[in-house]
């Protein structure tokens, strides 16, 4: 998920950049040759879809970046301890087993061999 909305930040950038470039300004920027587009948008020109196009990206652009700002603090926030499975103990009913006087078979204690004799006993 993280990599499409970087790459979506990316593409977004890049397209809001040539929207801003197109647009007419007082140096006229890139949009001297957006002259011949004019006729398709009507008689004002490209002037508008381009202004509320750059919104529309715009606000897209900043959705996007706390969406990944969002997802990011989240994973920021994962230990590299979470991921490794910890081995598990099996639980013992303590209580019941001291109260009923049996120890469970798993956790009798191994019988120690007698010790040899010592020489001149």
């Amino acid at each position: 998920m993280e990599q499409i909305l970087l790459i979506a930040e990316v593409v977004l950038a890049v397209i809001i950049v040539i929207f801003v470039m197109l647009q007419k300004s007082s140096s006229m920027g890139l949009g001297a040759y957006s002259g011949s587009n004019e006729s398709m948008f009507g008689a004002k020109g490209p002037t508008n879809f381009l202004t509320k196009g750059t919104m529309v990206l715009g606000l897209l652009f900043v959705v996007n970046t706390v969406s990944l700002g969002y997802i990011y603090n989240q994973s920021a926030n994962n230990s590299v301890l979470d991921a490794r499975a910890l081995p598990t103990i099996p639980a013992v009913d303590a209580v019941n087993a001291v109260s009923d006087g049996q120890i469970p078979a798993s956790e009798e204690a191994p019988i120690a061999p007698s010790a040899p004799a010592l020489p001149g006993q």
